[in-house]
């Protein structure tokens, strides 16, 4: 029995040490593999944090660079386009705008002006005054038509002549006429959308359809404003005086700037903050419809009713600069809302307005222009089509919506909330106590600074 024995214990002895290696060398294998696996962790962490760190570098790069490109309003340079008949009316309302500190340009008229209206007492808040160059070689053909559009178009050729030389850094030119109202900050956050060292034509055409089939629908108008990158502006000067020469059949001074524009490859890029204007009457429905980028310039403000009541129309203009001062990008901006309880519908165009529809209606008819003004012309056909949509107002002034008027506007000291206050305009209307609008007195609206950077800007449609 011993001997049997043995194989046995042999052959136990022998299975033991056979699954002793087989152990130590799949421990072996995981090691290797947990070895392996640790390598390849700290590679991978490796290269992530490297890609973190360029994706970061990219960031904070793409971050100055955009900051780079922010247009302040030291960076435009303004041509406004007057005449010694009207400079002395219209210079008050560029005096609610411009700011000599900031801004340069100059006015450019026809003639010296005389002592009597010379406005040295108030240099340090216009620009300089700049006589034009003499046009009388330059043809014009349109019949009834005014030759000074020869010399306003020449704004443009004459105010790059000033300032291309300047010391300081020029991205931008703009144009405007006298009775052009700009918003400074506005205009420069717009153009800070565009790269000013790539050429841009940018303005907008008129809201009748008319005007824009007689002067061009991709034409940027000029009481509107418009603006030209500097790249563009100093390739257009060497070539303006040989271009006009070729139009002398053309109207205005704007025609002749967007067919030398367009013969330099370059179309219009609309921004429908410009405000062209051509319009009378009374532009309640059109401020309150405005697009949501932001306003830039008003025009023919003389030609239309005084926008706040019982005020003049400088008086008007100049109130509606307190909301300005404050918050410029939110001015004119319209949010509507709905209030359940009643049906009501609630319009707010900050710094403006406030209206309540005493009933429910979609958004698409509340965003829709209210026609309370007049074309231009009241000659009928296409002068009297509109290029926005809009919607007819009710005959009865008491069954049109109730218009609340921004009254003073404040900002408070401890967290910066803008608080703007509206009243009722008075309509000695009848009304039901318990569900008409008309009962209310004055509503006040509470906002932040609307503050968007580039990119904000280029999504809004």
């Amino acid at each position: 029995m011993y001997l049997p024995f043995r194989p046995v214990s042999k052959t136990h002895s022998s299975s033991s040490s056979s699954s002793t290696i087989a152990t130590r060398m799949i421990n072996c294998i995981l090691l290797f593999a947990f070895i392996f696996l640790v390598y390849l962790f700290i590679s991978a962490s490796r290269l992530h944090s490297k890609n973190l760190i360029h994706a970061c570098y990219s960031s904070s790069s793409d971050q100055d660079q955009s900051k780079s490109l922010i247009t302040k309003i030291d960076h435009v340079v303004f041509g406004i386009g007057s005449s010694t008949n009207s400079w002395p009316a219209r210079r008050e309302y560029v005096k609610l705008w411009w700011d000599a500190q900031k801004m340069r340009g100059c006015v450019f008229v026809d003639r010296p002006l005389p002592s009597s209206e010379n406005h040295t007492d108030s240099s340090d808040l216009l620009p300089p005054v700049c006589i034009s160059q003499d046009t009388s070689r330059f043809r014009y053909t349109w019949s009834g038509g005014d030759r000074n559009a020869i010399r306003i178009a020449r704004c443009v050729l004459e105010t790059v002549t000033l300032f291309n030389a300047s010391s300081e850094e020029v991205r931008w030119y703009v144009f405007g006429d006298d009775d052009t109202i700009f918003i400074p900050e506005n205009l420069a956050r717009t153009l800070s959308k565009y790269d000013h060292t790539s050429w841009h034509y940018i303005g907008s055409s008129s809201e009748i359809y008319e005007q824009n089939s007689v002067f061009g629908h991709n034409m940027a108008f000029g009481g509107g404003g418009f603006a030209l990158s500097s790249s563009l502006a100093n390739v257009l000067a060497r070539n303006f005086d040989s271009c006009i020469e070729r139009y002398p059949h053309l109207y205005g001074g704007d025609s002749r700037v967007h067919v030398c524009v367009l013969e330099l490859g370059v179309e219009l890029s609309r921004e429908p903050g410009f405000h062209q204007f051509d319009v009378r009457g009374n532009a309640l429905g059109i401020l309150t419809s405005h697009s949501t980028r932001p306003l830039v310039s008003l025009h023919h403000m003389a030609h239309i009713d005084p926008i706040f009541p019982n005020s003049t129309t400088f008086s008007a203009v100049r109130h509606l600069f307190s909301a300005v001062e404050l918050d410029p990008l939110r001015i004119f901006q319209l949010s509507v809302c709905y209030d359940r309880w009643y049906s009501w519908t609630i319009s707010v165009s900050w710094g403006y307005t406030v209206q309540i529809d005493s009933r429910h209606l979609l958004l698409t008819d509340a965003l829709r222009t209210q026609e309370t003004f007049q074309p231009w012309q009241n000659s009928g056909g296409l002068a009297s089509v509109y290029t926005f949509n809009t919607r007819e107002i009710h005959p009865d002034p008491c069954q049109r919506p109730v218009t609340f008027y921004m009254q003073h506007v404040s900002s408070s000291p401890h967290n910066g909330t803008i608080i703007s206050v509206y009243k009722q305009a008075y309509e000695n209307c009848t009304y039901d106590p318990i569900t008409s609008p008309r009962k209310i007195k004055e509503i006040r609206v509470f906002s932040n600074r609307l503050d968007l950077d580039i990119r904000q800007l280029q999504q809004i449609f």
